[in-house]
C-alpha cells in the first residue's frame, strides 16, 4: 500500500514538473512582453514628463515669475512625475500602490528620520522662494559656509552659486535659510572704500587734493553722492587715508581696480611715498658693575 502511494506520488510530481515545463515557454513570453511595454511606457513617459515641464515653464515666464520660482517648481514638477511614472510602471507588474502607500505610513517615523536633511533643504527652498532673501543672478555671501559668488541656480534642494574664479558651489537650501546672506546685488549702487598708507613725513593735505582728484576725474564714480577722503587711522609705520566713493554694482570691481593703480601713480609722481611696515627696535646695553 505504501509502495503504491509513493508510486502515485511521483507520478504527481512529474506530472506538475511537466506542465510547469510546459508552460514556462508561456509564462517567459507574457514576462518579457510586461518588460517590453513597461519600458516603451517608460519612454512615452519620459516623453510626456518633458512635456509638461515644458508648459509649465513656459507658462510661468510668461507670468513675469521669477527664474528661482521657475526652476524650483520645474525641478519639483520632474520629482513628482517621475514617482507617478515609477507607480504606474510597478503597478504592471503586480504591485499594489496602496500597500505600497499603508507600509509607507507604517513606516512613517522611519522615513521621517532618514529624510529629515531632504525634507529640511526642501522646507528651505521653499522659504528662499518666498521671502527673496535672493534672487537668480545676485552676488551673495553665506557667512556660515565661507562662500561667495553668483547665483544660478535655486534646485528643489540645492542653491548653485558660481565664484569669481570660475567654480560652483552647492549649498543646501537648508543651511542657506538658516544661515546670514549678504547680497551685494540688492541695490543698484555700492559703496567703495580704499585704504591708501602714507609716510608720516608726507604732507597729508597735498596727498588728500590728490585722491580726491582721482574720484573727480574717474567715469565710474557716481559724483552725486558723496565721496571724500580722510584720515582713518594712524598706523604703527603710516598714516592710513581712506578714500570713499560709489559705484554701479556692474562698475563696482573695473572701478575700484582703477582707482587703485591710479593712486600709486598719482603718489609717486607727487613724491608721496607708501612706506613698508617697519619697527624700530631700540636696544639698551646694561652697563655691569666693576669692582
Amino acid at each position: 500500500m505504501a509502495e503504491l502511494e509513493q508510486i502515485a506520488s511521483e507520478e504527481l510530481n512529474m506530472g506538475l514538473l511537466q506542465t510547469y515545463l510546459q508552460q514556462l515557454p508561456d509564462k517567459a513570453l507574457r514576462f518579457g512582453m510586461r518588460v517590453f511595454l513597461a519600458f516603451i511606457f517608460f519612454l512615452v513617459g519620459v516623453q510626456i514628463i518633458r512635456l509638461v515641464r515644458r508648459i509649465v515653464r513656459r507658462s510661468l515666464q510668461r507670468g513675469n515669475a521669477d527664474v528661482g520660482v521657475v526652476q524650483f517648481l520645474d525641478s519639483f514638477v520632474k520629482v513628482v512625475l517621475y514617482i507617478l511614472l515609477l507607480f504606474m510602471i510597478a503597478s504592471g507588474f503586480g504591485l499594489d500602490a496602496t500597500s505600497v502607500v499603508a507600509l509607507l505610513g507604517s513606516a512613517g517615523v522611519a522615513v521621517g528620520l532618514a529624510v529629515q536633511g531632504s525634507l529640511s533643504n526642501f522646507a528651505g527652498g521653499v522659504l528662499i522662494l518666498l521671502l527673496k532673501p535672493f534672487r537668480v543672478d545676485d552676488y551673495i555671501r553665506v557667512d556660515s559656509e565661507g562662500k561667495e559668488g553668483t547665483v544660478t541656480e535655486i534646485q528643489l534642494f540645492y542653491t548653485k552659486l558660481s565664484t569669481p574664479d570660475n567654480h560652483v558651489v552647492i549649498i543646501p537650501n537648508g543651511s542657506l535659510s538658516n544661515s546670514s546672506i549678504l547680497n551685494m546685488s540688492t541695490l543698484e549702487d555700492r559703496r567703495m572704500d580704499i585704504v591708501v598708507g602714507i609716510s608720516y613725513d608726507a604732507d597729508i593735505r597735498r596727498a588728500k587734493e590728490i585722491l580726491f582728484k582721482i574720484l573727480e576725474e574717474d567715469e565710474a564714480v557716481i559724483q552725486e553722492k558723496d565721496h571724500r577722503v580722510f584720515v582713518q587711522e594712524l598706523a604703527d609705520s603710516s598714516v592710513n587715508l581712506n578714500v570713499r566713493c560709489w559705484a554701479a554694482n556692474e562698475a563696482y570691481w573695473e572701478c575700484k581696480w582703477r582707482i587703485t593703480e591710479e593712486i600709486k601713480y598719482a603718489l609717486d609722481e607727487a613724491g608721496i611715498s607708501i612706506p613698508y611696515p617697519q619697527m624700530d627696535v631700540h636696544v639698551k646695553h646694561a652697563e655691569a658693575d666693576v669692582e
